[in-house]
């Protein structure tokens, strides 16, 4: 997975499955994903970069279930009373977590120092399925132009073995776009 440079292929591939997209916003343009990513000390993963740039901010009809959000927004049920979102500082994940088990084993304090970065270090939000079940696209850290589930109960990356597909926001679109379910089991 490239996030240096937009291929042109995923590009197109995107402009493609928007297109059709009725409902589908208007791109944000260079000028405001610059003045983002430099007010957060971050770069936006290609090709998500390119597609909010030059594609699309946001599309009501999904992906996910409640929309796709413009790229510098959180979904409504985010909660106010949150720590800031730290962009800049790396997601701490590489691997799924179920934290269900560690929630019982650990103290209290030190699993929620643990949990915290998880939700609100290196990602941005891309929507949510509802139920407290949010995309996140990681914009720093080793998971750099991975979408993750995170949810109450766990997280977990998407382009693995619970969540087969193609990694990176392309194949998460077009998974999407194809109707198929985000879970191996189903």
């Amino acid at each position: 997975m490239n996030t240096e440079t937009c291929d042109p292929a995923e590009s197109a591939a995107l402009r493609e499955i928007f297109a059709s997209c009725p409902g589908a916003a208007p791109p944000a343009g260079w000028e405001a994903v610059r003045a983002f990513e430099a007010r957060h000390g971050i770069v936006l993963p290609e090709p998500y970069r390119t597609f909010v740039a030059e594609i699309c901010d946001g599309l009501r009809a999904g992906p996910p279930y409640w929309g796709l959000l413009p790229f510098a927004q959180t979904p409504s049920d985010w909660g106010s009373g949150r720590p800031e979102r730290l962009l800049a500082e790396p997601f701490p994940l590489t691997a799924a977590w179920l934290w269900e088990e560690d929630e019982e084993s650990l103290p209290q304090e030190e699993f929620e120092a643990r949990l915290a970065p998880v939700f609100d270090h290196g990602s941005l939000l891309l929507g949510t399925d509802g139920c407290g079940l949010y995309w996140h696209l990681i914009v720093t850290g080793p998971q750099r132009g991975h979408v993750w589930m995170i949810a109450e109960s766990g997280a977990i990356p998407f382009g693995t073995s619970l969540m087969p597909g193609t990694p990176g926001f392309a194949g998460w679109v077009a998974h999407w776009s194809q109707g198929r379910s985000w879970f191996a089991d189903d």
